[in-house]
């Protein structure tokens, strides 16, 4: 086990002895996120659901409860509570991104666009909501415009998952993911674009390092 796994455990086992202690201790916000961090997913759940029962009102809890239903793909539930809390809090920019990664990834690229557009107004710092803008817009980047693949893009009849898995494989990620954003916009339930769009986004952050 390595250092920072042990320095996990023993949080862990801390904030659980505290629990036992103070059943009505706010720790168990800490403790959901220490459990979604190492993959204990259902445990995060039913222990944010069993806090909030008793402190609705928190919205930090809330946002945990939110990364836990991500990581399990339950995007509608993770809507919801995020929803709960920009309904108290609009201009949580955390919560804002954290929306749109959940609309992007069920195939509502319009909504993901406006939570990006939110996030970047509220914390003008986060480069990589920027970045996302003009790929999930479909719109070509100032310095790739002038490219032949980007006026080929400019047309639909390469609008297609062929063209956009050809773009995939030969290292043009921010055109694939261009592809994929267009197919899901005239088609939200497209899982193949789904998947594929996300697969552009991972590489092109391994490529940003």
């Amino acid at each position: 086990m390595s250092a920072d796994d042990s320095a996990t455990a023993a949080a862990i086992r801390r904030h659980e002895e505290r629990l036992i202690r103070d059943p009505s201790s706010l720790a168990f916000a800490q403790l959901a996120d220490l459990y979604r961090k190492t993959g204990r997913i259902e445990e995060a759940i039913a222990l944010c659901r069993e806090g909030l029962v008793r402190y609705p009102d928190y919205t930090t809890a809330r946002l945990i409860l939110a990364k836990a239903f991500i990581a399990q793909e339950a995007f509608a539930e993770a809507l919801e509570e995020l929803d709960a809390i920009l309904a108290l809090t609009p201009q949580e920019a955390q919560c804002h991104r954290l929306a749109a990664e959940a609309h992007r990834r069920r195939g509502d690229i319009d909504a993901a666009v406006r939570h990006l557009e939110m996030a970047v107004g509220l914390d003008p710092t986060d480069r990589e909501s920027r970045a996302l803008l003009p790929l999930l817009r479909a719109t070509p980047t100032a310095n790739g415009d002038a490219t032949g693949l980007a006026r080929v893009l400019r047309d639909d009849t390469f609008v297609t998952m062929t063209f956009g898995m050809l773009c995939l494989e030969q290292g043009c990620i921010e055109e694939a993911a261009q592809v994929f954003t267009r197919i899901l916009r005239k088609d939200p339930d497209h899982r193949k674009a789904r998947e594929r769009l996300e697969q552009a986004l991972r590489a092109r952050a391994r490529r940003k390092g």
